[in-house]
Formats: structure tokens, sequence, C-alpha cells
């Protein structure tokens, strides 16, 4: 159960240098990206959530330079830097200012149907119910509206996880598990699948630095509160040490892919069925 108090925290304290820090997420962003270049899709309203420091916003705003832009954050300092990223993006293209909102991921504040694509990049895992949250994307999404996200997978931070335990180290969905909760939502054909990445880092010290500035350090409800100690440290870096490769630590992040489309509805909303009839090239003119 992760406690969204603390993730609040994290990421309002890891905003000025947010952007410096998570590699990851900007690598991930700009797979993602990528994979826009096979979906035939012009939205007219898209939201990025989780959106940081808009990083994929701007490159999505250019992408899409007609779509209007909600920028979606739980991190109010995080937010603010989206907003000038996107006044400065709004500026270049002509276009009107991005819509900035500051929200959980479980209760968006938009209309039902109002999104043409809902993006989130390394986000979702964050969400206390990820299943709430995929209701949520459904709900704002138009009929045939994408959805498009990654998130992490179980086998993230195992080598953290060896040496911390479980009770400080986040323990992340399955690919299946997320392509079952999109089904639950409501999506149609859900689309999942996952690689491994691996940062390598100097020793222990720059990898904990790396996740403490980058806002990745632990928020689950059930952690440890109290202070760890040295002690605690030392035997956590000392354990991280031991599982260096030819003088380097590595950490493996899994990151899990995945889009579905929002069906048209079958049903009206008095319950009776819709029935679509598609006329044959040019008959009946």
């Amino acid at each position: 159960m992760i406690d969204r108090k603390a993730v609040r925290r994290r990421f309002e304290r890891a905003a000025p240098r947010y952007a410096d820090a998570s590699r990851l997420e900007a690598e991930v962003g700009a797979r993602m990206l990528e994979r826009l270049d096979y979906v035939k899709i012009a939205p007219k309203r898209l939201l990025d959530a989780g959106c940081g420091p808009a990083r994929e916003a701007r490159a999505l705003g250019a992408r899409y330079a007609d779509a209007e832009l909600v920028l979606l954050d739980l991190a109010l300092p995080m937010l603010r830097l989206a907003r000038r990223a996107g006044g400065m993006l709004s500026r270049l293209l002509g276009r009107r200012r991005p819509l900035a909102v500051c929200a959980d991921l479980e209760r968006l504040p938009l209309r039902p149907a109002s999104m043409e694509l809902a993006w989130s990049n390394m986000a979702l895992h964050w969400a206390g119910d990820p299943l709430a949250a995929i209701r949520e994307f459904h709900r704002v999404l138009a009929p045939e509206g994408l959805l498009m996200f990654s998130t992490l997978g179980p086998d993230t931070l195992k080598e953290l996880r060896a040496v911390a335990g479980a009770a400080r180290v986040h323990a992340f969905a399955d690919m299946h598990d997320i392509g079952d909760m999109l089904v639950a939502a409501g999506f149609a054909a859900p689309v999942m699948d996952a690689e491994r990445i691996t940062l390598s880092y100097a020793g222990a010290t720059a990898l904990l630095a790396d996740l403490r500035a980058s806002g990745q350090t632990c928020a689950l409800a059930a952690r440890p509160r109290g202070l760890a100690g040295k002690g605690f440290l030392s035997a956590l870096t000392g354990g991280l040490e031991a599982q260096r490769l030819e003088g380097r630590l590595e950490a493996t992040f899994e990151v899990v892919y995945g889009h579905a489309w929002k069906a048209a509805p079958a049903r009206a909303a008095d319950g009776r069925a819709i029935v679509r009839f598609e006329r044959a090239g040019g008959a009946g003119r």
C-alpha cells in the first residue's frame, strides 16, 4: 500500500533536481515517443498524467500541434516546472497555454470522455490503487481514445531489495496483472510488453543519491518510520558494494509498457443496444 502524502513529499523535494537525476524516466519516455510512430491518432485533447517537468509533454505538444494539452502531477513544485515548460512550448507554437492540474491519478478532476489520448510515463506504480487509476483513465477517455503508459515491474531494484529487505523497497505489479486490470477497467485488447534496463553506478553511494535526487525512495505505508541509523546504512552500502561487477554496481529496472483503446460503447445510457451501420463504397448515392 502506497502512502500518497509520502509520494507527494518525495517529489516536491526532488523537483529542483529531478530533470537531471531522472535519466531512466527520460530514456523510457523517449522509447514511448518512438512507439507513437506506429499509432494512427490525431487527438484534440491529450492528458500527460504524472507529467513531472513536462519533458515528454513538450514532444507530445510538438507532435500534436493542434491538441489541447492537460498537464497533471501530484507534486505542485513539479507542476510549476511543467507549466513553465508548457508556456515556452505554447509561445513557440503560437497556441494556448496548457492547462496545469495538481491531482491524484486515482481522482482525475476531468470530465468523462474529455480526452483522446492519455499518456503516463513512469507514474502508475506510485498510485495507491493502480486499478482505480486505470479506471479513471478509462472514464476520462473518449470512445476510441488511447491510453499509453509505462510503469515498473517486479524485478526493479532487485539488487537493493536483496540487501534492504521487502519492507524498504516497493513490490511492483506484474505485467500480466496490469493487463488484467486494463480489461477489468473496460479497455479493449490491451498490448503489454516489458524490458529490463540496467543502470551502472560507481558504487552504492551514487545509486542511493540518484534514487533520492529523482524522488525514487520508499513510500510504502508500512515502511519503517524511525531513523535507520549508521549501522543499517553501513550494512546497506556494504551489501550493495559486494554486488559490484568489474568495479561497477548495476541496478536493474524492469520497465512495463502498455497501451489500450477505449472501445465504443455497445449500449446507450438507457440500456438499449447500439448498432452501427457502415455505408459500403458509395452505395445508394
